[in-house]
């Protein structure tokens, strides 16, 4: 009867460790309690907002000598021949030429002036972060219709360690939202459908396993 009964509660145990494993894998194949981020979250009505540290080609037609390219300073402005002060955070590059105009028309008749970025940093609001455990956490600039596994390779992957099913994004456009992402799904398993796009402002969080 004892043998019975050992056996018994060999299987018993052998089925509870089971389940527990199943339970486990479950948790870490949906990332948590936060819904799964959507596949797609950008718009093409999307429109780069220059921050400091970007770089800005400033082109003044027929007037070479009023063309230059010129830093966006920290605190967010740019000076370019006979225009001081310009605000150009958070500014698109037609807005920024637009001002440029206005400046420049005190004196020159009617200037037509073009702006290009030609180095991106971008503002809090422009720039992707990944933290915990990536090889490189950073700040990336954003980029339209950028994914979470462009993100990976710029920070150069998950560590050993990475719990990258239970990674999450959360989303500074609405309201700091968590989504869960499935990284491990995607970067060991070749699940292109846990590619997901990110959105300017966007927190991609991995955690550490615990083994």
């Amino acid at each position: 009867m004892q043998k019975h009964t050992s056996a018994a509660q060999r299987v018993m145990t052998w089925l509870a460790t089971a389940a527990c494993a199943v339970l486990v894998a479950g948790c870490a194949s949906t990332g948590g309690s936060y819904p799964p981020a959507p596949a797609e979250a950008s718009s093409n009505s999307y429109n780069y907002m220059v921050g400091p540290g970007d770089t800005l080609s400033i082109s003044v037609w027929r007037n070479p000598e009023l063309s230059a390219v010129v830093p966006v300073r920290p605190d967010g402005k740019v000076s370019a021949p006979l225009v001081d002060e310009l605000v150009a955070q958070g500014k698109t590059s037609q807005q920024i030429a637009r001002d440029v105009e206005k400046a420049l028309s005190k004196f020159v008749r009617d200037p037509v002036v073009t702006v290009i970025v030609t180095n991106f940093v971008g503002s809090h609001g422009e720039q992707v972060r990944v933290v915990g455990a990536a090889a490189r956490p950073q700040a990336l600039p954003f980029r339209h219709k950028m994914t979470v596994m462009d993100v990976l390779i710029a920070a150069g992957g998950l560590t050993e360690f990475a719990a990258g099913n239970k990674a999450t994004i959360v989303r500074a456009v609405e309201g700091n939202k968590r989504y869960s992402v499935r990284l491990d799904d995607l970067v060991k398993r070749g699940d292109i459908s846990a590619n997901v796009e990110m959105l300017p402002g966007d927190i991609l969080i991995i955690p550490q396993g615990w083994f």
